[in-house]
C-alpha cells in the first residue's frame, strides 16, 4: 500500500460518504416507487479495474452488489470522454454486472486533467423493460429473448447529453418508458454528484492520493477480511439445498457446494449443481466469483469485524469454481429473470457450510425468499398498463445460539425497504387489507425462528394481474439447527377464508376480478435448539404477540397457557415426556428427507455420467427426461410419497439402463435421443 494509515482512514471515510451521498441523491430524485420507497438501487465508486472501492455504509440502497465487476462493461466501450455514461442491462455481454434485464446499470468515468481516475456506478431496478409479461419477469420464460429489451454496453450519454438513439429504443420497448427515463435521469444526477465530490477530493488531497485510495482501500479490507475468515476452522465442508422446482416442471433443483478453508483463504466449488434450467431461475455469474454468490460471506466478515471498510476487498480471499452450463453459470440465451430466487438458495447453501464449521456462531436457515409482489393494472384507453411493486416481501430470519430470529426481516441479499401502505395505495389501484406477522411461521426452537409475513390485498379493477416472481419454499422448508425445527412453508391463496378459497402455490401471473383478494404467506426462519428448552415466559410472550398460537405453544414447546396465563404445573408435566432431539446438525423437513432418500448419490452419478458430456444447453432437457418418472410422485401442493418415489426411481433406472445398453456409433447426443 502507498498510503499511510491515517491518510487511508481519512480518504476511506470520505469516499464512503461520496458513495452514500450519491445514493441519497438518487433516491430523492427518482421517479418510481422502486427507488423512492423500495430502495431497489445501488451506488458506488469503482477503480480502473472495475471493482468497487467505496460503497454506502449507511444502508442506502441494496447491499448485495459490493462484489460487482464492471471490467467487461468498461472494456466494451472504449474511447470514453468527459460526460460519457455507459448503460447496460445485458447479463451475458456485461460479464455478469447486470444479472437480469430490469436492472439498468450506468457507469461514468471521472476525469482529471484528461485521465480517468475512477468510475461512478449505479443501478436501478426498472418497473418494466418490455418482454412477454408486465414487469418483464416471469418464472416460466424459457429464454432471455422473452424477458425484454437487451442493452449491450453502449453510451447512454455522449459528452454530457443523452444519446437520442438509446432514448428512442427505450421508449419503443418498455411499458413504463417515461418512468424508466425519469429514473435514468435520477441516476445520471447521482453520478454527477459523485463526479463533483471526487473533483473536490482531488483538490483537497491531491490526485496521487486519490488514485492510491482506489486500490489501497481494497487491499486493506482484504487483509482485515482474511483475519475474519481465519476464525473458520481449516477443513473441507459440503452442503446441499434445493429450489422447490424450476416452475416449468415439479422436479427439485439442486445447488451443491464444497468449501475448502486454508488459513483464511476460502474456495467454493459448485460442482454437482444441476444444469441450467428451461425457466428464469438461472443465475448468470459468468463463471467467476459473483455478488449473488458471496453476500453471505460479506455478512460473516462484518459480523466478525464491523470496522472493515465496505468494498470488494472483503471478497479477495475468496475463489470459486462454477462449472459452465449449470444453474449458477448458464450460457446464452438462458432466461435469468428470477435469478434472485436462486441467489436466495445459494445464500442458504453458504449458510449451511458455515454452520458446519461454526455451529455456535451461525444461525439456522432464514426464510429463503425475496418476492417483489407486482400489480399490473388493466390497460387504459391507450393500451398502456400501470405497473407497480406492492411490497418486496421477505420473511423471518433464522435463530441462533442465544438469539431469536428477526420477525419479517431477512436482509441477507438485498436490504430493500418495505413500502408504506399509504404510498402503495396512492401509487396503485389497490387496497391493502392486512400486512402483518404470520402466526406459527417461525421454526420452533430454544430460540425461535423469526416470523414470516402475511400480506392480503384487493385490486380495484377486474383484469388486474398479480406477479410474485421468485417465491419459493413451498416444498422444502427453511431448516432448523441443533435440534431446532424447520419453519413454515410459503403459501399463496386466492380469497382466503371464503367459500371459493383457492391455494395457488408458486405463481407466475394471476388475474383477479373485482372483489377478489390475494394473500401471500412467506416462510419464517428455522429454529435453534430443542423447543422444550425455550423459556415458558418467552413462549407466553410469543402467544401474546400473535406469532405463536395456543395450540402450537402446547404441541411444539410443551407449554400450557389457559385464559392468557401460564400453567407451570401442566407445562412441567407435559415437558416431562420430552421428545428426543435429533442427533443431526440440521433439522430438515420430511419432504427433503424423502427426496434425498430417493435420489441417491449413485443415481445422481449415473445421470451425470451421461449429461456432463452434452453441450450445456442440452443437459437440462436430458436430465428432465431421465427424471421424468419422478414428476408423477412430485405433485404440486402435495407432500412427497416415499413409496411413489421408490417406484419412480425404478423407472428412472430402467431409462438409464436403456441408455447404457445403446451402442454409441456416433455422438452422445444422438445416442441419448435414440435411447429415450
Amino acid at each position: 500500500m502507498q498510503l499511510d494509515p491515517v491518510t487511508l482512514e481519512i480518504l476511506g471515510t470520505k469516499v464512503g460518504a461520496i458513495a452514500e451521498e450519491m445514493g441519497y441523491a438518487l433516491q430523492r430524485s427518482g421517479r418510481t416507487i422502486y427507488v423512492k420507497e423500495t430502495e431497489d438501487f445501488g451506488t458506488g465508486l469503482m477503480n480502473l479495474a472495475g471493482k468497487i472501492f467505496a460503497h454506502p455504509a449507511g444502508g442506502i440502497g441494496v447491499t448485495n452488489m459490493i462484489d460487482n465487476d464492471a471490467s467487461v462493461t468498461i472494456a466494451a466501450v472504449p474511447d470514453l470522454a468527459p460526460g460519457d455514461v455507459i448503460i447496460t442491462n445485458h447479463p451475458f455481454d456485461s460479464g455478469g454486472l447486470a444479472t437480469h434485464l430490469p436492472d439498468l446499470h450506468l457507469v461514468m468515468p471521472y476525469f482529471h486533467e484528461g485521465k480517468i481516475i475512477c468510475y461512478g456506478w449505479c443501478f436501478v431496478h426498472s418497473a418494466d423493460v418490455g418482454g412477454r409479461v408486465p414487469s418483464s419477469i416471469s418464472p416460466s420464460n424459457s429464454e432471455i429473448f422473452q424477458e425484454g429489451l437487451m442493452i449491450s454496453p453502449t453510451k447512454l450519454m455522449v459528452g454530457g447529453s443523452f444519446n437520442p438513439d438509446v432514448v428512442r429504443f427505450i421508449r419503443a420497448n418498455c411499458r413504463t418508458a417515461e418512468e424508466n427515463l425519469g429514473d435514468l435521469r435520477a441516476m445520471v444526477a447521482a453520478l454527477r454528484v459523485g463526479e463533483r465530490r471526487v473533483a473536490t477530493l482531488i483538490a483537497q488531497h491531491g490526485v496521487e492520493n486519490v488514485r492510491a485510495v482506489t486500490t489501497d482501500l481494497i487491499a486493506y479490507s482484504a487483509a482485515k477480511a482474511r483475519d475474519a475468515y481465519r476464525q473458520i476452522p481449516n477443513g473441507t465442508y459440503h452442503f446441499v439445498d434445493y429450489l422447490d422446482d424450476d416452475y416449468n416442471s415439479t422436479l427439485p433443483v439442486r445447488i451443491e457446494a464444497t468449501m475448502t478453508v486454508n488459513d483464511g483463504l476460502l474456495h467454493f466449488d459448485f460442482t454437482g449443481t444441476d444444469p441450467q434450467v428451461a425457466s428464469a431461475f438461472n443465475l448468470p455469474s459468468a463463471g467467476t466469483r459473483h455478488s449473488w454468490l458471496t453476500v453471505r460471506l460479506l455478512h460473516y466478515a462484518l459480523s466478525r469485524d464491523p470496522s472493515i471498510p465496505i468494498n470488494s476487498g472483503i471478497f479477495e480471499p475468496i475463489s470459486m469454481t462454477i462449472p459452465e452450463g449449470t444453474l449458477l453459470n448458464p450460457v446464452f440465451p438462458a432466461a435469468v429473470g428470477v435469478r434472485h430466487g436462486t441467489g436466495n438458495r445459494v445464500n442458504d447453501v453458504m449458510n449451511g457450510l458455515l454452520c458446519q464449521a461454526l455451529p455456535d456462531f451461525m444461525r439456522a436457515a432464514s426464510c429463503g425468499v425475496l418476492v417483489p409482489i407486482v400489480l399490473a393494472e388493466p390497460p387504459d384507453e391507450t393500451g398502456k398498463r400501470k405497473v407497480d411493486v406492492v411490497e418486496p416481501l421477505s420473511g423471518g430470519t433464522g435463530a441462533g445460539k442465544g438469539l431469536d430470529g428477526i420477525d419479517a426481516r431477512e436482509s441477507s441479499v438485498s436490504g430493500m425497504s418495505n413500502n408504506p401502505v399509504e404510498s402503495v395505495e396512492i401509487a396503485a389501484a389497490v387496497t391493502i387489507l392486512r400486512y402483518g406477522l404470520r402466526c406459527d411461521s417461525g421454526g420452533p426452537g430454544q430460540w425461535r425462528g423469526g416470523a414470516g409475513i402475511e400480506l392480503t390485498f384487493a385490486p380495484h379493477h377486474s383484469g388486474s394481474l398479480v406477479l410474485g416472481r421468485g417465491i419459493d419454499r413451498f416444498r422444502f422448508a427453511p431448516w432448523g439447527l441443533l435440534g431446532g425445527r424447520n419453519a413454515a412453508r410459503a403459501r399463496i391463496v386466492r380469497n382466503l377464508g371464503r367459500p371459493d378459497q383457492e391455494d395457488l402455490g408458486k405463481i407466475d401471473m394471476v388475474e383477479l376480478a373485482e372483489g377478489d383478494t390475494i394473500t401471500i404467506l412467506t416462510p419464517g426462519g428455522g429454529g435453534y435448539g430443542h423447543p422444550y428448552d425455550r423459556d415458558p415466559q418467552a413462549v407466553l410472550a410469543d402467544v401474546e404477540r400473535g406469532v405463536v398460537s395456543l395450540e402450537r405453544a402446547r404441541e411444539d414447546y410443551g407449554v400450557v397457557i389457559i385464559d392468557g396465563t401460564l400453567d407451570m404445573a401442566a407445562t412441567e408435566t407435559l415437558r416431562a415426556a420430552r421428545p428426543k432431539r435429533s442427533a443431526d446438525l440440521f433439522g430438515f423437513d420430511d419432504d427433503r428427507l424423502a427426496w434425498e432418500e430417493a435420489i441417491t448419490p449413485e443415481l445422481r452419478a449415473r445421470i451425470s455420467r451421461h449429461i456432463d458430456r452434452l453441450p450445456p444447453v442440452s443437459r437440462g432437457p436430458v436430465r428432465s427426461r431421465l427424471l421424468a418418472p419422478m414428476t408423477g410422485a412430485v405433485r404440486k401442493g402435495q407432500p412427497l410419497d416415499r413409496d411413489a418415489l421408490k417406484a419412480a426411481v425404478r423407472e428412472c433406472e430402467c431409462l438409464l439402463d436403456r441408455v447404457e445398453q445403446t451402442k454409441r456409433p456416433q455422438s452422445v447426443r444422438s445416442d441419448l435421443a435414440k435411447a429415450l
